[in-house]
């Protein structure tokens, strides 16, 4: 078992849903938890398909959701985008992009594989420092509400049993193995140095 609690990171592409609804239920099971998103800009579903609705990461979730408010209050209740929003303001002011922290973490996780590939180009742009790892994993999950929830309880239990592994470095890719067997979701996994 690490002699720390687990540093996780759940990065997906806007730090919106994904990553969000799984900081949500990993720091309610007290885990040092942050979250990210690895795109340029935030992007939220608007009136059309081909007119979302395009945030800064600088730009708080509060301002997004006076924002939506303002624009079409019935439509953004009724697809979940305000109650989502107001979710993520609980937990934290703002989107964060991966690419602008240096905190080290243990374990990456990352929701799709355009993010896994991102967050690897990052990490390995970096200059190595400590040469500790961090284990960069991808479970895949679609970007809507339902399986961001289920998504979020498999990451959990995941990082769960990573925690309470006794030396993760060997037994994680054992552990996988069985997740992608019970889940029947296929895992990518990479070790990248700090």
């Amino acid at each position: 078992m690490p002699s720390h609690p687990l540093r996780v990171a759940v990065v997906c592409s806007s730090n919106q849903n994904r990553s969000m609804e799984a900081h949500n239920i990993l720091s309610k099971r007290g885990f040092d938890v942050r979250s990210f998103g690895t795109g340029s800009h935030v992007k939220l579903p608007g009136p059309a398909p081909d007119k979302p609705n395009v945030y800064d990461f600088k730009t708080t979730y509060e301002q997004m959701y006076n924002d939506l408010v303002r624009k079409d209050k019935e439509l953004y209740t009724q697809n979940g985008i305000l109650h989502m929003l107001d979710r993520n303001r609980r937990i934290k002011s703002k989107p964060e992009r991966f690419q602008n922290c240096k905190e080290k973490f243990d374990l990456v996780i990352t929701c799709e594989e355009r993010v896994y590939d991102q967050v690897l180009e990052d990490l390995n742009s970096r200059e190595q420092e400590t040469l500790q790892p961090v284990h960069v994993i991808n479970v895949d999950i679609q970007d809507n509400h339902e399986e961001a929830t289920l998504g979020a309880f498999l990451i959990c239990e995941l990082c769960q049993c990573i925690q309470h592994t006794d030396d993760m470095e060997n037994e994680i890719d054992e552990l996988l193995q069985e997740f992608e067997e019970k889940s029947n979701r296929p895992f990518l996994h990479t070790v990248c140095f700090y």
